[in-house]
């Protein structure tokens, strides 16, 4: 994938381009549909795929405090965006200035002539340009107009088990609930957070018999308190592992922690950039009378995510 992030350096139009344009915060199953309707457009008419996504995400600039947490940042978006197949994208710069332009400036200037389109796939919902003034009819009426199709798709249906439209709204809800093995269904995949690892307050291993790496989170939206089975991606390689999320009451000391035990594993991992993915919640964060006490619930945690991770 071509990834371009100042439209100054699009020199000519891309080949038939077709597009779809969002933020996709999460690239969740209903973004990916997107994707690969753009992709399959393409292939059918000898042309090019393509995503515009923004950064930071619109809501940051024209709601500066009235933001929730992101499902993916912008690094972690693009990787996923890339492993649908999508040909280009665009990851454009989001300013008072751009939001300014008019819908109808949006769609001649930027998408037809300067980027090509061709074909644009969209959702029922969309809208675009300056207050947000373009609708659906709109960008029919353009498309007649200046040439171009415009594919729209319908919504992506869950199953019984978890009725009703995929949004990253939903799945934002879902993970702060710490529901992260119902939120895997509508990602397409395990939540997953970044981070470094830092030095922590070297107890885990010399008090409770398990020692643990103390992360320093990327990301912004972290799931509900507790005690979770994880993979650990690290050192280009995955394990399995316990991650706490939480305040260690037993402790009060208060501070929040994000701390991962992985299984079977013996080495240094402080400075490296870890990933963890979250399988399924285990059970809530609790103070423990003693430290003997909790080094037991940690060994009873770590045999029930194994049995978890090994289904």
């Amino acid at each position: 994938m071509h990834l371009i992030e100042d439209l100054e350096k699009i020199k000519e139009p891309l080949k038939n381009a077709v597009i779809t344009i969002g933020n996709f915060d999460g690239v969740h199953i209903g973004h990916q549909a997107l994707f690969h309707a753009v992709i399959e457009k393409a292939d059918a008419i000898g042309g090019t795929s393509v995503a515009m996504t923004f950064e930071p995400h619109p809501i940051r600039v024209l709601k500066p405090n009235g933001h929730p947490p992101l499902i993916t940042l912008y690094r972690q978006k693009v990787e996923l965006i890339a492993s649908t197949g999508i040909d280009v994208l665009f990851g454009v710069p989001f300013t008072l200035e751009f939001a300014a332009i008019p819908a109808r400036q949006f769609v001649e200037d930027l998408l037809v002539k300067r980027i090509g389109m061709r074909a644009i796939v969209v959702g029922k919902d969309y809208t675009f340009g300056r207050g947000r003034k373009g609708n659906l009819a709109m960008l029919q009426e353009l498309g007649q107009a200046l040439g171009f199709e415009v594919l729209v798709m319908d919504w992506i249906e869950m199953n019984h088990t978890l009725q009703g439209r995929i949004s990253s709204t939903r799945i934002r809800k879902l993970v702060m609930a710490g529901k992260v093995a119902k939120a895997r269904f509508l990602l397409g995949r395990h939540y997953q957070i970044r981070g470094t690892v830092a030095t922590g307050r070297d107890r885990g291993g010399k008090l409770l018999g398990c020692p643990t790496a103390n992360i320093n989170l990327y990301d912004e939206l972290c799931p509900q308190t507790g005690v979770y089975a994880v993979t650990v991606e690290c050192l280009g390689e995955k394990f399995k592992g316990v991650a706490n999320i939480g305040y260690s009451p037993t402790f009060d000391d208060h501070l929040f922690t994000v701390e991962v035990h992985l299984l079977d594993f013996s080495g240094n991992l402080y400075g490296e950039e870890i990933r963890v993915n979250f399988i399924e919640r285990i059970r809530d964060e609790k103070k423990f009378n003693s430290i003997a006490e909790l080094s037991a619930q940690i060994r009873q945690d770590v045999q029930t995510a194994r049995g978890l991770l090994n289904l």
